[in-house]
Parts: C-alpha cells; sequence; structure tokens
C-alpha cells in the first residue's frame, strides 16, 4: 500500500521560512513524480509545486514561483518543500502526493492521485 505522510507544518510570521518535508513508503520511490498540493480554508486544494522521478524537472505555480523550492532526496525516499518569503495568503494545509508513473504530470500538477493527512501552515502578518 502507498502511503506519504507530511511533517514541518507550523505557524510563522509574514517574511519567515519553513520546510516541509514527506516520506514516502509502498512504492518505487525513485519511479514516481511527487508534488506538493494546498488548500487554503474555504477554497480548492491546488497543485503547488512538483517534481519528476529525477528531480531535474519541476513546476511551480505562479502564486509560489521564485519563493518556494521543491527537492527530493530518492536515497531517503523523502521530498521536501523550502518556503521561503511566506506570505499570510500562503495559509492552508498542505499537502504530499504522488501517482502512478505513467499517469502523473509534472507540469500542471496533474494525475495525483495518493494523499497524505496534510500538515497546516499558518503565516500571520
Amino acid at each position: 500500500q502507498v502511503r506519504v505522510e507530511e511533517a514541518g507544518g507550523g505557524s510563522v510570521q509574514a517574511g519567515e521560512s519553513l520546510t516541509l518535508s514527506c516520506t514516502a513508503s509502498g512504492l518505487t520511490f525513485d519511479a514516481n513524480a511527487m508534488g506538493w498540493f494546498r488548500q487554503p480554508p474555504g477554497k480548492e486544494r491546488e497543485g503547488v509545486a512538483c517534481i519528476n522521478w529525477s528531480g531535474d524537472t519541476t513546476y511551480y505555480s505562479d502564486s509560489v514561483k521564485g519563493r518556494f523550492t521543491i527537492s527530493r532526496d530518492n536515497a531517503k525516499n523523502t521530498l521536501y518543500l523550502q518556503m521561503d518569503s511566506l506570505r499570510p495568503e500562503d495559509t492552508a494545509t498542505y499537502y504530499c502526493a504522488t501517482g502512478p508513473p505513467i499517469i502523473a504530470d509534472v507540469q500542471g500538477c496533474l494525475g495525483f492521485s495518493v494523499w497524505g493527512q496534510g500538515t497546516q501552515v499558518t503565516v500571520s502578518s
């Protein structure tokens, strides 16, 4: 059974940084695209950043481009999201996700179907 689990959420002030991590099990980690999604209160879930199996192709939503960095360590089955210059509008529940290698598409973060429980990020002004 494929499982992903997020860690590292918390409450910070605007302008500060936070790093999320996600560990995966039950899959061949270095064969799968991985992604970070978020769901702000009262809004739909959106793709934030996604990365291909090797880490050499990434996608960022316009709202986080230049502030967030997605990376992965295939030796540790771990995905990361470095979030800098956080803004109150980044407040959301953040989810790690993966999907079948032939379906999950890094561009636009499409086709991801396995989700973690989420971790809360709160940014105050």
